[in-house]
């Protein structure tokens, strides 16, 4: 592909985005268990670094081009899975009306059932406030605001920390492909 790529550590980066739009819709969408889309961001960087490397058939002693290989692939596949994080949480975010706890509508009379909610940012508070009030006081979230600040610099980290630890795993597992490629005959 150039100077610092192997056309392998492409392929292994489309992979990798498969990978993650795979776990988001699975993990994020479908059934959302949060915890495991996280988990599963470090088989995905082992896989995709080792993959990298593999696809492009490098070597023990080509220590750049194994690093630079599993560090995009891993990279690409780590940013898919942070992007995707974020998107999910956005829409679910903004786009929360408030039902069935909130914002009600009497079928007969029509008229709207306490307690309400502003949609977005302001039914997420109060869907927090019910389930943990005491510890969003104390660490002095007292309003919606403060709440989306809180909330955003935390989904920040977290897509941060996705990144980070996926690419990670796949410059270790690029560099563990490489002995086992030097090991394994070519036929």
């Amino acid at each position: 592909m150039g100077r610092v790529l192997d056309r392998g550590a492409l392929t292994a980066a489309y992979v990798g985005i498969g990978i993650a739009v795979v776990g988001a819709i699975s993990f994020l969408l479908i059934i959302p268990i949060e915890p495991l889309y996280w988990i599963l961001s470090i088989p995905a960087g082992l896989l995709i670094g080792w993959y990298a490397n593999v696809r492009s058939g490098r070597r023990r002693g080509e220590w750049p081009r194994i690093v630079a290989n599993a560090a995009f692939a891993g990279a690409a596949t780590g940013l898919s899975l942070a992007a995707l994080l974020l998107g999910v949480k956005a829409l679910f975010f903004f786009g929360d009306g408030g039902y069935p706890d909130y914002n009600r509508v009497d079928p007969v009379t029509r008229l709207v059932i306490p307690p309400t909610c502003a949609s977005g940012a302001d039914c997420v508070y109060h869907r927090y406030v019910a389930q943990n009030g005491d510890a969003l006081r104390a660490a002095g979230i007292t309003d919606a605001a403060s709440f989306g600040t809180l909330y955003w610099s935390e989904q920040w980290t977290t897509a941060g920390q996705l990144l980070a630890v996926t690419t990670g795993i796949a410059i270790v597992a690029g560099m563990s492909s490489s002995f086992a490629a030097a090991a394994t005959p070519c036929a």
